[in-house]
């Protein structure tokens, strides 16, 4: 009777090992995909600030600098901080003395190793200036 008991609890031996590695892959594949997906969302959201910074500030510029080109120039400037890909299109507007830029590309993220999976993250934004420069703005028309 033991006997028996002993071969069939022989087949039970090494379960553990395999629900540990099947966690581990699980793990792994989790902090690989959170590795490269975070810096590049970081970065968009990072870049949005930067967008809006540079809109605030193109309405207070002085009257002797362009806005438009200002702004554009600090959004390329911020392209290349922020690992932003260089066929990003980016426009730079003066609409009723009020400036907007729109900015949108596309990255692509490897999800999974080996490039099983690729996520594209698209990144549209359009930044327009908030505040009293806008109020001021509108009142001057």
């Amino acid at each position: 009777m033991k006997n028996i008991e002993r071969k069939l609890r022989k087949s039970e031996k090494g379960s553990a090992g395999v629900k540990l590695a099947a966690v581990l892959v699980v793990l792994f594949l989790i902090a690989h995909a959170g590795y490269n997906y975070i810096p590049a969302a970081y970065e968009g959201a990072n870049f949005k600030q930067e967008m809006q910074t540079a809109v605030v500030q193109g309405m207070a510029a002085p009257t002797n600098i362009t806005p438009t080109d200002m702004v554009k120039g600090r959004i390329q400037r911020a392209i290349v901080a922020n690992n932003i890909p260089s066929d990003a299109v980016v426009q730079v507007k003066n609409i009723n003395k009020t400036i907007t830029a729109q900015v949108s590309y596309e990255k692509k993220i490897n999800i999974l190793p080996l490039g099983l999976y690729t996520y594209n993250y698209q990144f549209n934004h359009t930044a327009t200036p908030t505040g009293f420069l806008v109020n001021d703005a509108a009142t001057m028309q």
